[in-house]
């Protein structure tokens, strides 16, 4: 009776390392495989959306240079515009001064 029990103590051990090899092999293959492959996948989208988000911002950086160009020539225009008008206001006080004194 007594070499009885000690024949089962290695079947157990046994029995306890496949369950234990297949709870290995299932974390590792069934866990972590796919959990890793998707952290490569969001790694890959983050790069495109930094990428996406770069371009973005140049864009931005050239509209703004553009619209402040666009605001310098507006003042340009108007400073012009204003100078033209003054010279014409100018002129116009000439020639009413030249008229007055012709007759």
């Amino acid at each position: 009776m007594s070499a009885r029990p000690h024949t089962a103590f290695p079947w157990f051990l046994v029995a306890a390392c496949l369950i234990m090899a297949a709870l290995l092999l299932y974390v590792m293959f069934i866990g972590y495989l796919p959990a890793r492959q998707r952290a490569t996948r969001l790694e890959a989208e983050l790069k495109q959306v930094y990428a996406r988000e770069a371009a973005l911002q140049t864009r931005l950086v050239q509209q703004e240079q553009r619209q402040a160009l666009r605001e310098q020539q507006t003042t340009a225009v108007a400073r012009e515009r204003d100078a033209l008008a003054q010279r014409l206001e100018d002129a116009e006080r000439e020639l009413a001064v030249l008229r007055g004194r012709k007759r």
